[in-house]
C-alpha cells in the first residue's frame, strides 16, 4: 500500500502536539484523547509511519488537528506572521538603501557553487543522528570535516548500524559525485528564478502557488510544501494553505528558498526580507517566516561584498521579532561561537537545548546552528560548510545555505576550493523547468539579470 509521507492525518497528530506546546498553545487535554485512542506518536524521521491506520483513527486525528488549530498561543504577540505587525515589532527594520546596490554574476557564480557544495556535503548523512555523523566521519579520518563522506574504509558493523541516505548515497559520497544530483535545496533557488522571470520582484503569495502548480511536481516536495501543495488542490488559499493541518508551518522549507531574494537584492536587506515573506507564507508561519526573512536579509546584505559575516548576521536580525524563538535562538548561537573555540562544544549546547524538543527539521535549531557555523568559522568557505554539515540535524539545508553565504563572501568560483566545486562538474541535476544539465556559470548570469530589473 502506498504510504504517502507528510500527509497522513494520523502522522500529521504527533507531530502538531509538540507544535502546539512550542507555539505557547496547550494541548495537553488534546494528547489525552488521541493517546487514549490508542493513537501513535509522529515518526521519528520519516514522514509516515510503517502501516495505516483505522478509518475511526483517522477521522479522529483530523477531527483532533482542527481542534488543535483552534487553540489560543500565549506567543502571538511576540510571533506575529503578517508582515505590518512584524516590522512593527522590529525596533531596527532596515532604512531602504539610498544608493542601488550591485552585486556580479562572479560573486552570484560562487554563491550557487557555495550552495550546491554544502548541500553535496550533507546529503550523504541527511537524517542520521549527530552522533552517527561524528563516528561514520572518524572512520574515515575526516573528523573534523575537510571534505566529502566516502565510504571507504567505513568498518561494515558501522554502515550496518548506521546507513547512509539511501536516496544520496549512490550520487553524494566522494566516490560516486558526478556533478550536482537533484535536490530540494537547489530546486526551490530554481523555482523561484523562474518566478521572477515571470512575475519580477513585485510578485505575489498567489503567484508563488500558479508558479508551483505549474512547475514543481508534486512528489519533489516535503513537510510545509506537500501539505501546502495538497492545500491548494483543495482549493484552499494562501495563507490559508499555510495554516490548514500543517503541523510544519515552523519547519525549515521556507529557509531554504530565501536564497533567490537575498541575492536579487543586493544591499536591501528589507526588500529581500519583505520578498521573501511573501513566498514565505504560502507554506510557513511565524518562526518558519522569520527564518527565510533572517536569511534572505543576511545574504542580501553580503551580496554586495562589502560586509563580513558578522555584519550580515546582525543585519538579518533586524527583520526578526526580537522576542520570538528564533531570535532568542540565533543570539544564543551566535554567543556560543564566539565564546568556545571547539565547534563541538557549541554543537553538544545547541543539541542540548533542542534536539529533546524540536524536530530535526525545524526552522529555529536548524537556522541557529547555520548562524553559529558562519560566526566560529568567520565566514570562511570551507569552515562555514563543515561546520554547518557537522552539527547534524538537516545537514543537506544547513549546508547549502551556509555555503550560499560564505560563497558570496568569497566573492568569485575561483576563490572557492576545487576539491568543493570541481566534482560538481559545472552540472546541475534537476526536474524543474528545463534545468535540467545547466552550469552554475549560466545560472549566476540569469540570476544577475534579475537583480537589473526595476
Amino acid at each position: 500500500m502506498l504510504r504517502l509521507t507528510w500527509v497522513q492525518p494520523e502522522d500529521l497528530i504527533g507531530h502538531e502536539l509538540r507544535q502546539a506546546a512550542q507555539d505557547g498553545r496547550e494541548p495537553k487535554a488534546v494528547a489525552a484523547r488521541w493517546r487514549a485512542a490508542g493513537g501513535p506518536q509522529a515518526p521519528a524521521t520519516a514522514g509516515a509511519s510503517p502501516t495505516p491506520a483505522s478509518r475511526y483513527l483517522r477521522r479522529l486525528a483530523e477531527d483532533l488537528l482542527d481542534e488543535l488549530a483552534d487553540l489560543p498561543s500565549t506567543l502571538a504577540d511576540d510571533e506575529p506572521t503578517d508582515l505590518d505587525r512584524i516590522r512593527a515589532a522590529c525596533p531596527d527594520w532596515p532604512e531602504p538603501a539610498g544608493t542601488p546596490a550591485r552585486t556580479t554574476p562572479h560573486r552570484l557564480e560562487a554563491a550557487w557553487l557555495g550552495r550546491a557544495s554544502g548541500c553535496l556535503l550533507g546529503k550523504p548523512v541527511e537524517k542520521l543522528p549527530l552522533d552517527a555523523v561524528r563516528r561514520l566521519a572518524r572512520s574515515t579520518g575526516n573528523w573534523p570535516l575537510t571534505t566529502y563522506f566516502t565510504a571507504r574504509g567505513v568498518p561494515a558493523e558501522l554502515l550496518a548500524e548506521h546507513p547512509w541516505n539511501r536516496r544520496s548515497a549512490a550520487t553524494s559520497l566522494a566516490e560516486n559525485i558526478d556533478g550536482m544530483p537533484e535536490d530540494d535545496d537547489l530546486n526551490y533557488p530554481l523555482i523561484n528564478l523562474v518566478l521572477l522571470q515571470r512575475h519580477g520582484r513585485s510578485f505575489t503569495t498567489t503567484d508563488v502557488a500558479r508558479t508551483w502548480l505549474d512547475e514543481l511536481p508534486a512528489g519533489r516536495t516535503f513537510t510545509a510544501e506537500r501539505v501546502a501543495y495538497r492545500n491548494l488542490l483543495k482549493g484552499l488559499e494562501p495563507p490559508h494553505t499555510a495554516r490548514h493541518r500543517n503541523p510544519f508551518r515552523e519547519w525549515i522549507g521556507a529557509l531554504i528558498r530565501a536564497d533567490v531574494h537575498g541575492w536579487t537584492n543586493p544591499g536591501r536587506p528589507a526588500a529581500a526580507a519583505e520578498q521573501a515573506h511573501r513566498d514565505a507564507t504560502l507554506t510557513h508561519t511565524a518562526n518558519g517566516v522569520y527564518a527565510a526573512m533572517f536569511t534572505a536579509a543576511v545574504i542580501a546584505t553580503a551580496a554586495t561584498g562589502d560586509h563580513d559575516v558578522h555584519t550580515c548576521l546582525r543585519t538579518g536580525l533586524t527583520v526578526v521579532p526580537p522576542r520570538s524563538r528564533l531570535a532568542r535562538a540565533v543570539h544564543q548561537a551566535v554567543r556560543l561561537a564566539h565564546e568556545h573555540p571547539d565547534f563541538d562544544t557549541v554543537v553538544d549546547a545547541l543539541h542540548a537545548t533542542y534536539a529533546g524538543t524540536h524536530h530535526w527539521v525545524h526552522a529555529v535549531p536548524n537556522t541557529a546552528l547555520i548562524a553559529a557555523a558562519l560566526t566560529h568559522a568567520d565566514g570562511d568557505f570551507a569552515g562555514s560548510i563543515c561546520r554547518a554539515v557537522s552539527g547534524g540535524w538537516d545537514t543537506d539545508s544547513n549546508g547549502a545555505t551556509a555555503g550560499g553565504v560564505a560563497g558570496l563572501l568569497a566573492g568569485h568560483p575561483a576563490a572557492l576550493p576545487d576539491r568543493w566545486t570541481a566534482p560538481l562538474k559545472n552540472r546541475l541535476s534537476t526536474s524543474v523547468c528545463d534545468f535540467n544539465g545547466i552550469g552554475f556559470d549560466t545560472l549566476a548570469h540569469l540570476t544577475h539579470r534579475e537583480t537589473l530589473r526595476p
